[in-house]
């Protein structure tokens, strides 16, 4: 009986360090179940945003080639208008002095 006593001693001391370990186990196995999931949502989130990014890089870039364009022609005409801006002056500043030659004469 000695030898069974003991032999049920160390059975339920081995027990209860066997429950521990599966309580361990299965908490260690939600962990990294919760661990998994997070992963996986981080994944799917930096996918979106590289896609997300990679768009607006394009936008970006007609938006760049517009603006280009744009001010390609801006240069263009400003070139070109400033021989007409001077005719136009000119000629508003021969009408200003007409006019004011006029009103001095009829005085």
């Amino acid at each position: 009986l000695g030898d069974g006593g003991n032999y049920g001693y160390s059975s339920s001391g081995y027990s209860v360090y066997e429950e521990e370990n599966d309580r361990l186990t299965e908490s260690l196995r939600t962990k990294v179940s919760a661990i998994k999931s997070l992963s996986i949502e981080i994944g799917t989130e930096v996918k979106n945003q590289n896609k997300m990014l990679s768009e607006m890089e394009n936008d970006f870039e007609s938006t760049g080639g517009l603006l280009g364009a744009t001010m390609s022609r801006l240069k263009t005409l400003s070139r070109g208008s400033q021989t007409k801006l001077l005719c136009y002056m000119m000629l508003f500043s021969f009408f200003v002095f007409f006019v004011i030659y006029w009103i001095i004469k009829l005085r």
